[in-house]
């Protein structure tokens, strides 16, 4: 069993590293040209949605293995690895180094080890190997994210960093709340949910107060802050729990309106 662990950690460790900043083409840099910038801006969305995918597929193996949501979380699993595989094919498609685009091809064969544990029966062993899976994917994906507004140097580019990650810390929430009520009860389980709690709120604040935002982007802002207000003390109540469901609903319609608040900043940043 310690083999095996040890394998697909280090497949995921491959990711981490494939997807790290160095993945950004050599050959062709990232320039001030507008055009570029504007194609650069786009890859960080879609770099930054492979960190809520990766949250988002641990997230749904615990709830399905749970019982709750289980039809709803079955379907994601899927969807959301279709998903990857495919934005990591556009992310592979944009690079032009031929050593990088070889240590990739990698990035696939980690993500047949995430998609097969992820679809084994449910048991503590194989919840906390998806955990660790996703929070190696999560790394890399981030290294990318940040390699990227490095290569741009553009203030636009930190806003639809920071709202994209917004839709990883709504899935993060509700993995780490499942996985406590699931049995993995220790203290980093607490902290990170609770960290990631804090994370949001934060960056919420940020998001609402950027000057730039337009109407249509304030009144989705709103909506969110409406829905936070309540449910945030929710999540904070993950040792007491009780409300799995309601954390699965509330995060996933806060993650689908970021996307959209995401999107807009895309579009407002062209």
């Amino acid at each position: 069993m310690k083999n095996g662990i040890m394998k697909k950690l280090s497949m995921a460790i491959v990711v981490m590293v494939a997807m790290s900043g160095y993945g950004i083409a050599k050959n062709n840099p990232v320039s001030p040209n507008p055009t570029v910038a504007s194609d650069t801006v786009k890859l960080i969305d879609i770099a930054g949605k492979q960190r809520m995918l990766s949250q988002r597929i641990a997230k749904d193996y615990l709830y399905a293995g749970e019982g709750v949501a289980s039809a709803k979380a079955n379907k994601q699993i899927k969807e959301s690895l279709e998903e990857l595989l495919s934005a990591h094919k556009v992310l592979v498609e944009s690079i032009n180094d031929p050593e990088i685009k070889n240590l990739l091809a990698f990035v696939e064969m980690s993500s047949e080890d995430f998609k097969t544990t992820a679809s084994e029966p449910f048991n503590l062993d194989n919840a906390q190997l998806v955990l660790d899976l996703s929070e190696s994917m999560l790394e890399g994906s981030q290294y990318v994210v940040d390699s990227l507004k490095e290569k741009v140097k553009i203030n636009e580019s930190k806003i639809v960093g920071r709202a994209g990650k917004q839709r990883m810390l709504a899935q993060r929430i509700a993995k780490y709340y499942i996985a406590y009520q699931a049995g993995i009860k220790d203290k980093n389980t607490v902290d990170q949910m609770k960290a990631a709690v804090k994370a949001f709120g934060e960056s919420h604040d940020i998001l609402m107060k950027n000057t730039e935002n337009t109407p249509e982007i304030n009144r989705k802002l709103n909506e969110i802050d409406r829905l936070w207000k309540i449910v945030y003390k929710f999540y904070l109540n993950i040792e007491k729990g009780g409300l799995p469901l309601i954390v699965f609903n509330t995060t996933d319609t806060i993650t689908k309106k970021m996307n959209e608040i995401t999107k807009l900043y895309v579009e407002l940043y062209k």
